[in-house]
């Protein structure tokens, strides 16, 4: 039996460390002895030394089961790194050729390999197993453990097999190791690797190092992006965004701005893939833009910033990829860019899927929207979601604790939420319940008859988004509990019963305001956000003067957000101005002379430095799409047809054209909106936008009232902007 002094000992021989993190040396002595292990332990907690070191130390060789092929590569040549004998570690997946598989069981064979990678693909295949029944082997250590349960962010169909090879193979012990599980997806590893007496060994999940931060998702979200990363020059990051054609699209923006950036995702060939990430591991490029795909097991110990281009499907997710962030315990930064938006958009696409997936994603979403709209400590919420509790009241070190909100008594709130759950048996969601509660009679709420329960409208006028932050708050309080196993059912926990018989006080923050932060970029923004408010005040009276003139509303010659970047980065020629978001070289043409002026009057009165080096260049192959679409709709191609043959949706598709129109381009559609949109209709809301003040999508929607369609809107919105502004 391997003692605590022998393993110190092999752990200096071997790795060259002097001391253990955390429990591994309690986890590996467990393995030593025979037992089957469950290790839950966080990013750069040091989870693979668990297998590694023991599998050194024991007879046979050390069968790892782990799910990506760069993975694999990267472990194997951190083991041939310690050891004289490249044979020491292998891997057998697909990427091999017939001669490297021979070569491969040659060395197991004769001893020499101790750690074997196979991809659970590669272990289901008859002569792989057929090979291993010929192996002495001392254990199993199936990594990224998390992908066994449909509950996990990654879910692997192959991963639920492992449990009947290991029994054909040779039942040996076994260690599961993941960095992300809540209490649910653990029961599922445990259950489904038949493992439930194993012996459990949990870190916790804070890393007190990672600061985490929340911003709303606008317009400019590239033009922050390129500011964020030229403002930490030479330092390594990761920016995940959810679509293949996001992460090509943004790597070479990045790289047209002087950014050292690669893209990386499983569509591109393996060699270009796997040369892109030795180049970020390298440090040839500081940017890494990549699909969920990247990052699994690499062992770069100094990211120091790690973006959501859009927020994950699952807090997991999110954890485990946040956690590629300040590995060595030095700086990490965490930022995601949040719309409530993109998350509809996931729901969408989860349709068509077998039911039960479709309610576990729509879980897992909404445990996400909550995450990101809470105005609670980010460690607090995330922490609580995997099953431990921060005791903390600020952790200096998230978006959330360093503007902390005021906080309002909610007792009243909790009772009337309490109250209703009880008297809805415990058997609904928080969307059920608040229904309830504000008295809105769904058919949901009609079939079951709540309608007619005493607490319907209890809370009439109470704000929806108030009572989801009471019921987020109250289950991390302990008061409230969401049963998993039935899709986020809402019940009352010992706590909570004893609260309700003797209320207190129950403060809570109210959360983040996140609704429709794109459509409202012109509302929300205006000079607090320009870097220069007396130039973003002069530029708004300078439009107001043109428009007048015109006759037109203001915000068809500019949009805010445009004299807020002009405000920003000073341009002082029309090819300059031309370059700014939602202007475009026929707006600059038409109504830029002044303008320009104005601003270089402005920069030589105050001797003005300007921020040349932060002016975004964009990419020409947005351009090339753009033609395209121009092209298209002066061929009079239907945008149904068009949005299809460019595998966008309508929705997208409109969101080109309105970037079109609002940089001064002027395009006809109305061959196609007099198919869809009825003359009264049209009438109707071209009046209202040669009246109104703003463009706003919503205050239009608000106004016009239900009769007309988002999508007429919109329509009807590029019309006039291109016949009274272009």
């Amino acid at each position: 039996m391997t003692t605590k002094q022998q393993l110190a000992s092999a752990l200096k021989q071997h790795f060259g460390f002097d001391k253990f993190k955390g429990n591994q040396e309690d986890i590996m002595l467990s393995l030593l002895e025979g037992n089957d292990v469950f290790v839950l332990m966080p990013t750069g907690g040091g989870k693979s030394l668990c297998y590694q070191l023991p599998s050194l130390l024991t007879e046979g060789t050390a069968i790892v089961i782990s799910p990506l092929i760069a993975l694999m590569k990267n472990q194997v040549d951190a083991m041939r790194n310690f050891s004289a004998d490249d044979g020491v570690a292998h891997f057998l997946n697909s990427s091999l050729n017939k001669s490297a598989v021979d070569q491969v069981k040659s060395d197991v064979i004769s001893g020499k390999t101790k750690l074997l990678y196979v991809a659970p693909e590669s272990l289901t295949k008859e002569e792989n197993i057929e090979f291993l029944k010929t192996v002495p082997i001392s254990f199993y250590a199936v990594d990224e453990a998390h992908c066994i349960s449909e509950w996990g962010h990654d879910f692997r169909p192959e991963y639920r097999r492992i449990r009947p090879i290991i029994n054909e193979i040779r039942p040996r012990p076994v260690i599961a190791l993941t960095a992300t599980a809540t209490p649910k997806v653990q029961h599922d590893i445990q259950k489904n690797l038949g493992m439930t007496d194993a012996m459990v060994f949990k870190s916790s999940f804070n890393r007190a190092n990672l600061y985490y931060e929340i911003r709303p998702k606008t317009a400019n979200i590239d033009r922050d992006i390129i500011k964020y990363i030229k403002t930490r020059e030479g330092k390594s990051g990761i920016i995940y965004c959810l679509s293949r054609k996001k992460v090509e699209e943004l790597a070479e923006l990045l790289k047209v701005n002087n950014i050292r950036a690669l893209p990386y995702h499983a569509g591109m060939d393996s060699a270009t893939r796997s040369a892109n990430q030795d180049a970020f591991l390298l440090e040839q490029v500081d940017v890494i833009v990549a699909t969920i795909a990247f990052g699994m097991g690499i062992d770069k110990p100094d990211v120091r910033y790690v973006i959501h281009y859009d927020m994950p499907k699952s807090l997991e997710g999110y954890y485990q990829e946040t956690g590629r962030a300040g590995r060595d315990g030095g700086e990490g930064t965490c930022l995601t860019f949040y719309s409530a938006k993109d998350l509809k958009k996931l729901e969408k696409f989860m349709q068509g899927k077998p039911v039960t997936e479709q309610e576990i994603g729509r879980h897992l979403l909404q445990e996400t929207a909550g995450y990101a709209e809470s105005s609670v400590c980010r460690r607090k919420t995330l922490l609580h979601y995997f099953g431990e509790e921060y005791t903390e009241d600020n952790c200096g070190n998230c978006d959330n604790c360093l503007n902390p909100k005021k906080q309002v008594d909610a007792k009243e709130d909790l009772c009337a939420v309490m109250e209703t759950i009880v008297a809805l048996k415990e058997k609904f969601k928080a969307d059920h319940i608040i229904d309830v509660i504000v008295g809105r009679e769904t058919n949901d709420v009609k079939t079951y008859k709540h309608n007619e329960l005493e607490v319907f409208g209890c809370g009439q006028g109470t704000d929806r988004k108030f009572l989801n932050a009471v019921i987020r708050q109250a289950t991390i309080a302990g008061y409230l509990d969401r049963d998993v196993e039935n899709f986020g059912q809402i019940k009352l926990t010992e706590k909570g019963k004893k609260y309700l018989k003797k209320p207190v006080a129950f403060k809570v923050v109210e959360d983040n305001d996140f609704s429709e932060v794109e459509e409202e970029v012109v509302v929300k923004s205006g000079a607090s956000c320009a870097v220069d408010p007396e130039l973003y005040s002069i530029l708004k009276d300078l439009r107001k003067k043109i428009a007048k003139h015109l006759n037109l509303p203001p915000y068809v010659i500019f949009q805010d957000p445009s004299l807020e970047a002009m405000a920003t980065t000073y341009p002082i020629t029309i090819e300059e101005l031309a370059n700014i978001t939602g202007v475009g070289a026929g707006k600059a043409k038409r109504y830029g002379e002044e303008f320009v002026k104005v601003i270089k009057t402005h920069v030589d009165e105050n001797e003005i430095e300007r921020p040349e080096d932060l002016r975004v260049r964009s990419v020409a192959n947005k351009s090339r799409i753009k033609i395209s679409i121009i092209q298209a709709i002066d061929r009079k191609i239907d945008l149904d047809e068009l949005a299809n043959s460019k595998c966008m949706e309508f929705g997208e598709l409109l969101d080109e054209i309105e970037a079109i129109v609002y940089a001064g381009t002027k395009i006809n559609i109305n061959y196609f909106i007099n198919e869809v949109i009825d003359d009264d209709h049209q009438e109707d809301i071209f009046e209202y936008f040669k009246e109104a003040e703003t463009d706003s999508l919503n205050e239009a929607i608000k106004e016009l009232g239900k009769d007309y369609s988002e999508e007429e809107i919109r329509l009807m919105r590029i019309k006039f902007l291109s016949e009274m502004g272009n």
